[in-house]
């Protein structure tokens, strides 16, 4: 079975299974919700969001190859998950691994990413 989605394909062009696309959506949902809370309450105290918001745009981009965008997804679950080497309720530090993983990503990344800022 071939499914296309006319918005975005997110570099699924072949889904041989819809249930397994289905559950893709609905997990995708919940990450992306959790990704713009925790961005919401926490972009002030952090200096990192501009990356951020552009990886999450990167990601969405559906001429991205899937493994490519397989690494920015880690990234920001990191960034989502409350349990990771510094917990994000240490005051000042709880946010340095965090940065270091996008830091280290946005690097990797290079020139690739710099059209996905917001201007």
């Amino acid at each position: 079975m071939k499914y296309e989605e006319n918005e975005h394909n997110y570099g699924l062009e072949n889904i041989d299974n819809i249930d397994s696309y289905k559950e893709y959506k609905e997990k995708s949902k919940v990450v992306e919700e959790s990704f713009w809370g925790k961005l919401e309450r926490v972009g002030s105290k952090i200096t990192f969001a501009k990356d951020l918001k552009a990886l999450f745009s990167y990601f969405r981009d559906p001429y991205i190859r899937w493994y490519r965008k397989s690494i920015v997804v880690a990234a920001i679950v990191y960034f989502i998950s409350p349990i990771d080497a510094i917990p994000d309720l240490a005051p000042l530090v709880g946010y340095l691994d965090d940065l270091g993983v996008i830091t280290a990503l946005i690097k990797y990344l290079g020139s690739e990413i710099l059209p996905y800022y917001e201007k």
